[in-house]
Parts: structure tokens; sequence; C-alpha cells
């Protein structure tokens, strides 16, 4: 599902009207990307910012977990944006430019397991290319979690080839010679790619925002290649006969299956039982679960949790319930049992 979110943020940033400048974020499973998003949205300036959120899976989780502002929340059909000119990205692009409020910047967040090059050449092979500027591809990686083979994704090893600036997360959590190696590595898959540190997503904005980094004489032979069927007509595009309708039902599924992975969906309006629930996480999970989020409701608590797991570490956050409470959760990993899975979920709910 994508949805748009309007943040107000403000700068040391001096933005120029030259086209809307476009952050693209991407990286893999867990790496901190929504962390990162956050924390975009929270600076306080004036600096007025959109994001789409682009996550596959039946359930929204991750709009949830954004510092989210209710009355400024859009959703936007056709959630996949990972498809070559993809009319549902172009959609949403123009959503943003035709606001009666002007936007200054639009970031995207990307699925953990989205090539990020299709969504590039949107912006820079239809008309989008005149009216918003791609700034930069922001690829997050997990300083801990992340080697070479990362799970043998193309995606995860195109995330970093085609970043502008890659963003080492959760650096407090590795050693100062693990890091280096992991700089190292990366150095020999991108050549010139800006890097940096960070703990918690924390970066100042001026470091990552209007930066005017991606070339995009990069990526012209990918557009001289692209299929004539694809090719958008380049005259008078009237958005609002823009509206198409596209059978996109299994199709996150078919771009995680591209790279062997399986999402699982879980969602249920009775409570779990918080020492059930522990149980299984720490004793039964199988182990080629890479990536889990969600909202879980708990018998013995009146608060919401926010849950978080990437690899063996996972954590639970409280706060306030926005929605009526539910159990919501996304599973994301290779060779998965859904069904067992979804019973053992199941087996963890309160009595």
């Amino acid at each position: 599902m994508t949805n748009l979110t309007l943040q107000t943020t403000h700068p040391t940033l001096d933005i120029p009207k030259r086209g809307m400048p476009v952050t693209i974020i991407t990286g893999f499973l867990g790496s901190g990307k929504t962390t990162l998003l956050n924390q975009i949205l929270k600076n306080r300036q004036d600096l007025k910012v959109a994001v789409l959120v682009n996550e596959f899976g039946d359930i929204n989780i991750d709009s949830q977990m954004l510092v989210s502002i209710d009355e400024d929340m859009m959703e936007l059909s056709n959630g996949c944006i990972c498809c070559t000119i993809n009319d549902g990205l172009v959609d949403a692009v123009y959503r943003v430019l035709e606001r009666e409020e002007p936007v200054d910047y639009l970031v995207i967040e990307t699925t953990g397991v989205a090539d990020p090059l299709p969504i590039i050449l949107t912006f820079l092979g239809t008309e989008l290319r005149d009216l918003t500027r791609v700034d930069s591809i922001i690829t997050v990686v997990d300083s801990e979690a992340f080697t070479p083979n990362h799970f043998d994704s193309e995606a995860a090893l195109n995330q970093i080839s085609y970043a502008d600036i890659t963003l080492l997360n959760k650096t407090d959590l590795v050693s100062q010679a693990k890091l280096e190696e992991l700089e190292t590595y990366l150095r020999t898959v991108k050549v010139g790619a800006r890097l940096i540190h960070s703990r918690y997503g924390e970066v100042p904005l001026p470091l990552i925002l209007d930066v005017n980094l991606m070339q995009s004489e990069d990526y012209d032979r990918h557009i001289k290649s692209k299929p004539d069927h694809q090719a958008e007509s380049e005259s008078d595009h009237d958005h609002h006969e823009h509206d198409h309708h596209h059978e996109h039902d299994n199709h996150h599924s078919d771009h995680l299956a591209n790279d062997g992975f399986v999402s699982i969906s879980f969602e249920s309006d009775r409570p779990f039982d918080v020492k059930k629930l522990e149980t299984f996480l720490v004793e039964q999970l199988p182990q080629n679960v890479f990536r889990a989020k969600g909202i879980l409701w708990f018998s013995s608590s009146d608060n919401r949790h926010v849950f978080q797991l990437s690899g063996p570490r996972y954590d639970i956050n409280a706060d306030q319930w926005r929605t009526p409470p539910k159990n919501q959760l996304v599973f994301i990993g290779r060779d998965l049992d859904a069904l067992q899975i979804q019973q053992q979920l199941t087996n963890c709910l309160a009595r």
C-alpha cells in the first residue's frame, strides 16, 4: 500500500524552485529506512515534506510506524511502485504536485526488497523529469547484519550499486574493525558513494537533503533501452485523465519471489497473551525469518505496542492507540510455512 503523509519540517535548507526535489530511500529488510524517515519528519523546520511509503503485503504497517499526522494522511491506489514507468507512482507524484498547499520536498521509502532502478527511471523517463529533480538515492545499511552475500538478494546489491549516499546505520552495534571492513566492501560495489555513519537513523538533514548528488546522465542508457510500449507520451499530460487500473493483487509477492522471499501476514481482533508470544518469538520462530514488524495488542496492557524484528534481534515499544485495538503482523523470509506460522500466532492469542 502506498500512503502519502505530509509533515512540516524546517531547514537550514534553502530549496531552490527548479522542479520539486525527490529523495529515494532504499535499503534491505530491517536496515532502518522507516527510522530514518521518522528522523526527517521529526525535524520541525519550515520545509513542507511529502512522503510516499511503499510496502508489500496486505497490511499497512510502515505508515502506522511513522510519526504520523492523521489529518494529512492520504491513501493512494496501486501500491507497487517498483514497475518500470509505473502509472501508480506517476499518479501519486502528480497528487503531491497538485496540492493547494505547495510541497517543497518529496521523500520516497521503498520496500526492503525493491530494486531502486525502475523507480529512478520513472522520474527520468517520463514527463516527471520536467517537474521534479531526483536529488539523491540514499541506501540504508544495517552495519551489524549486512554481509556481501546479503541473503543472496540481487535487489540488496542493486540498492548499494545505485546509492549516492550509503547510510551505515546501527554503528553502535559493531566494532570499528567490522565497520572498516564493511566500508571497504561498499566502496568496491559503488565507487565514490558518500558514506555516512548513523545510530537510530539520526543524521543532520543538510547531509542528506538537497545535496544534488544524483547524476541523471548515468541512467541515459537505461532510458534509451526502454521498450516502446513503456514509453510515456511526452505531450500534454492531463493528470485527471491519467486514471489507470492495474491488477496488483499478487504483485508484491511476485517481486519477493524473484529473490526467493515470502511475506506472511497475520491479523486478529483478539489480543495476544504476552508470555505466549514471547515464547514463540524466542523458541519457535524459524531462523529464516529475516524481518518482521507489526502493531501488537496484549491482553495485559492498555497500550499499543510497535514490534520490530531484524535478524535475531527484536524490540517492542509501547505508545498510545490511534485506532481501535487489533493485532497486525508481517513476517518476511525464505521457505516459510505460512499456515504453520499463522497457526502458531493464533495459539498465542489470549483465551
